[in-house]
């Protein structure tokens, strides 16, 4: 069954150059990081250091687009980065990447290494479809805070992932709630990866390309599918 995405025109109309691609895919095999999901984040990090060849990740054009649109928005993009940005700076820092479970590290690595926010859903925990709109200020963001679960509300504008049950992800691909996380038993997962112009959809195609072929081989058995940006549908 495929999941429902759209796109609101609210979101459409803020980022006119944004290009949403999505892999869904049944029957994954996840568990613990393993020496060949941390090679392919270290691989990734070094992609990195080449393709900014010495910039800082902020100053990238297709960081810089996503900065622009955050402050759209009214969020801080220095204090609230977008997803890609806040691993590339982890990327490059002592610490380097974290290693989670390997379905993350997965889309970690494809992330870092083409500089594109990079999502994971569990399918099985949505409910309903997923929708991409300006949220209302009303809806429920349940995260944790100090080891308790804890209700949080979305600025009034502010671009959301949400579903039936309410937000999933806060400032467009900033804070992933947990209730959607992919866990270590889960089996199907939904993939997006989001990008701004002046990123050609080219770029974006061929990470989303390497990512499912990256699934394929680390979950064989695996149903993956492409789903390119013309099949997100809009909604008012």
């Amino acid at each position: 069954m495929t999941l429902s995405l759209t796109v609101s025109d609210e979101v459409r109309a803020l980022a006119p150059g944004f290009t949403h691609v999505a892999i869904e895919a049944h029957g994954l095999v996840n568990g613990p990081s393993t020496e060949a999901s941390a090679e392919l984040l270290d691989d990734a990090a070094r992609r990195l250091a080449v393709r900014l060849d010495g910039r800082a990740p902020h100053e990238d054009p297709h960081m810089a687009a996503w900065r622009e649109v955050y402050t759209a928005f009214g969020s801080k993009p220095s204090r609230t980065r977008n997803s890609a940005e806040a691993l590339a700076k982890r990327a490059l820092s002592e610490a380097g990447l974290p290693r989670i479970n390997l379905l993350v590290d997965l889309y970690n690595a494809i992330s870092v290494a083409h500089l594109i926010p990079v999502g994971g859903e569990d399918i099985d925990r949505i409910e309903g479809g997923m929708h991409l709109v300006r949220a209302t200020g009303e809806e429920d963001f349940v995260t944790v805070a100090g080891g308790e679960e804890a209700v949080e509300h979305p600025d009034a504008g502010e671009v959301v992932w949400r579903d039936d049950a309410g937000v999933t992800c806060r400032r467009w691909n900033w804070r992933q709630g947990p209730r959607t996380r992919l866990t270590e038993q889960t089996t199907a997962g939904i993939f997006l990866l989001e990008s701004m112009a002046p990123m050609p959809v080219a770029e974006v195609e061929q990470a989303a390309t390497e990512l499912a072929e990256l699934l394929q081989k680390f979950s064989p058995g695996a149903q993956i599918m492409l789903r390119p940006s013309t099949a997100v549908q809009q909604r008012p």
